[in-house]
């Protein structure tokens, strides 16, 4: 009986002080969680002043992502041999001038994937690497300061694929107008006299235009975190056919080193691009398709894998 009530005695003298311990253990973290936040506080400010001297601030992170199987003999599906894989890359660059008088951004964005299915049992299926996404865009933009947030600007924006039909559709848009930077992270353009140009072999459907030209770039990094989302649109005053919008967003957080992992997606609407894929493209393509008979459909792409901030 002494025996027994030694035994539970010590189990619970044991149990309330790993009870203590471990109340004293979360007591102890809290004030440290609010020292963390308040020198995180400290070094975003910090970094604010940084960004805003002046000079040249030159940056560029990507995100590569890829994987490769093979399957034989595994009936539950389809094609039960074969071997695929793909691989996709994306680099986002910047180099920017930030002077008392004016400034002068520009900034590269390139995204490229391949993809590749091999179906063994067809000796006649294409088993090479295909090109599935093709994406660059490069920008200027140089702005005359009229206060610290707005300025009198001027912007040359070039947008085409290069892995196919390179330039066939570009497009390059100049224009001029103001220029708002409510934070140091954010740049809104607003160009009411932009003229696009679109360069296509295809020219009874791509046209060039007169129209607006609206761009919103905010570029971030938050400890770990790198964040970069821009909106590029235009808005024609022709016809509302040759208007198109562009937003890309892309993320990366670092785990180790310069190493860590990044999401990219991306939206297009483009009602030229569409109509030129149905009429010339498409596996069953259609002659006879115009813009009043086409359904307009979102354009998508996203790549999820490994990030390299360079």
């Amino acid at each position: 009986m002494k025996k027994l009530l030694f035994t539970a005695v010590a189990f619970f003298a044991l149990f309330s002080a790993t009870a203590q311990t471990e109340e004293e253990l979360k007591a102890q973290i809290a004030p440290k969680k609010d020292s963390i936040a308040a020198i995180q506080s400290r070094v975003n400010a910090l970094q604010a002043k940084l960004d805003a001297l002046p000079g040249w601030k030159i940056g560029a992170f990507g995100t590569i992502g890829g994987s490769i199987s093979q399957f034989n003999n595994w009936f539950a599906q389809g094609i039960p041999n074969n071997s695929s894989g793909n691989i996709g890359f994306t680099v986002n660059a910047y180099a920017n001038l930030q002077e008392e008088k004016f400034f002068w951004r520009n900034a590269a964005n390139l995204n490229l994937s391949w993809v590749k299915l091999d179906d063994k049992d067809d000796p006649t299926d294409d088993d090479s690497f295909r090109q599935a996404t093709d994406v660059f865009n490069i920008s200027s933009l140089y702005g005359r300061k009229l206060s610290e947030k707005f300025a009198i600007s001027t912007l040359a924006e070039y947008r085409t694929t290069i892995l196919s039909n390179f330039n066939d559709p570009g497009y390059l848009d100049l224009g001029v107008g103001a220029t708002w930077t409510p934070i140091p992270d954010l740049v809104v353009v607003m160009h009411p006299l932009n003229y696009n140009f679109v360069f296509s072999s295809e020219d009874t459907i791509f046209e060039s235009s007169m129209g607006a030209k609206i761009v919103a770039d905010y570029t971030k990094q938050i400890g770990a975190i790198n964040f970069k989302s821009n909106l590029s649109l235009f808005q024609s005053y022709e016809s509302s056919n040759l208007s198109n919008w562009t937003w890309t967003n892309s993320f990366s957080y670092k785990l180790w080193k310069m190493i860590g992992v990044g999401f990219d997606f991306g939206l297009r609407n483009n009602k030229q691009e569409t109509l030129n894929y149905i009429v010339n493209n498409a596996p069953t393509p259609n002659p006879d398709a115009t813009f009043d008979t086409i359904d307009n459909e979102l354009q998508t792409y996203w790549t999820l894998g490994l990030s390299y901030k360079f």
